[in-house]
Parts: C-alpha cells; sequence; structure tokens
C-alpha cells in the first residue's frame, strides 16, 4: 500500500504500509518471547488429527450426519488461522527527502498498527495530517526516527 502526499510546505510524502508476519520485537515483550521452535505446535495438530481421524473410525455406518455439522467444523477449524491473519500488525512508514530550495530536511516517521481493518483508516489520517499540518500527528502512531 503505497500513497503520495503533498504537504502544505511544498514537500512530497510518501506513506507506505506492509504486512509483518511476526509482531515486532520490543522491550516490554522479551522475557515472554520463549517459543525457541515450532514444535509444539506441531504435536498438537498431530495430536488433533489423530484424534479425528480416530472418531472418523469408529462411527457406525449407519449414522446420518446433518449438512451443517461439516461446515460447523470447518468454521471451528479456520477460526485461530483467520483470526491470527486479521490481527497482523502493519508497518506504516512516512518519509519524505525535503524540499528542493532546502528549506525543510528530509523526515522518516515510522509506527505500528494492528489490523487489517485499522491499516486503512489510519492511512487516511496520516495523509490527512500531513496535507493540514505538513507532519504527521504527534499523538498517532507514526513517531519520527533519526
Amino acid at each position: 500500500m503505497n500513497r503520495l502526499v503533498r504537504g502544505n510546505d511544498g514537500r512530497e510524502w510518501v506513506i507506505r504500509a506492509h504486512m509483518e508476519w511476526r509482531q515486532p520485537a520490543t522491550a516490554d515483550d522479551f522475557e515472554h518471547d520463549a517459543a525457541a521452535n515450532y514444535t509444539p505446535g506441531i504435536m498438537m495438530a498431530g495430536v488433533a488429527l489423530a484424534l479425528a481421524g480416530a472418531l472418523l473410525l469408529s462411527m457406525p455406518d449407519r449414522l446420518v450426519i446433518p449438512d451443517f455439522v461439516p461446515y460447523g467444523l470447518l468454521l471451528v477449524a479456520l477460526f485461530f488461522p483467520l483470526r491470527w491473519v486479521l490481527r497482523r500488525p502493519w508497518t506504516v512508514v512516512a518519509e519524505t527527502d525535503g524540499d528542493a530550495a532546502g528549506d525543510h530536511p528530509s523526515e522518516r516517521w515510522v509506527g505500528t498498527v494492528s489490523g487489517v481493518f485499522n491499516i486503512g483508516g489510519e492511512v487516511k489520517r496520516v495523509a490527512k495530517s500531513i496535507s493540514q499540518y505538513d507532519l504527521p500527528d504527534f499523538e498517532g502512531p507514526l513517531h519520527p526516527v533519526e
């Protein structure tokens, strides 16, 4: 997602947003990031598949399953993966190279927004703030980077 915005001072800002596949590491969550690998998740998925297979093999032949049961099971199975995808953090970057006269220096602002439904509104707010006030809002998720 890229967007070009012109501020009142004549600078052109490029606002970019891209999805992060992992949570950004911060000092607050450093002690809680203890998962060294994916072995526990793979083992639990294997146990769940084994139990589902045992359930299917032990069903009687004349059992009538309503049509909505497979759809309900599919919905339960897809709930957490869909939730994971929809709540991914997005990194938003607003940067400018300055103006041609050299009156305003180049700047770079970076921040993180969680959720695929929140990112569009946040990019619009940043673009509106730049077009009105020549800078991203200090109260928003973006902060200046040296």
